[in-house]
């Protein structure tokens, strides 16, 4: 279980906010690294999205014994692989809704025709993909059943 991630995004906390309102949560300034926010949404298994400046990143300590360090890359590119599926409470015309007052691209997109999901581009260059109480039921309908998984990988690969 996946119980917080972190992102980057160019203005954090405008970002926190944002994401706040689809996840039906709260922000609030990171102290681990300034200018980073966290939104929470309090639920039972301590969801957290931890936003970060553009450019900063996590990096191993400098000796065995050292816990990771933030540092500042000052070409990062726009866009990263890192992406989150999240379950909201919120229906797709609120996302819309969100994601259109923000000028965000925002659009429903299927998964191989086994679920469907949101996809959320917050600022236009991070995917976040959301699921509405429906798209998560379908989620784990898929996901729950191994063998499902597995027939489905497997015949992927063929």
């Amino acid at each position: 279980m996946i119980h917080h991630i972190s992102v980057s995004a160019k203005n954090p906390q405008h970002v926190a906010q944002i994401l706040a309102k689809v996840l039906k949560g709260q922000a609030a300034p990171f102290p681990p690294n300034p200018g980073s926010y966290i939104v929470f949404p309090g639920d039972e298994y301590g969801t957290a999205v931890e936003v970060y400046p553009l450019g900063d990143e996590i990096a191993p300590g400098t000796s065995p014994d050292d816990q990771c360090q933030f540092v500042h890359n000052e070409n990062p590119s726009t866009f990263t692989a890192t992406h989150a599926a999240i379950s909201v409470s919120v229906t797709q015309e609120e996302i819309e809704q969100v994601g259109m007052s923000e000028g965000w691209r925002v659009v429903r997109c299927s998964r191989e025709s086994l679920f469907d999901v949101m996809e959320f581009w917050v600022e236009n260059r991070l995917m976040i993909e959301l699921l509405t109480p429906e798209m998560a039921s379908q989620y784990l309908a898929f996901t729950k059943h191994p063998e499902k998984l597995q027939e489905f990988f497997a015949a992927a690969t063929n």
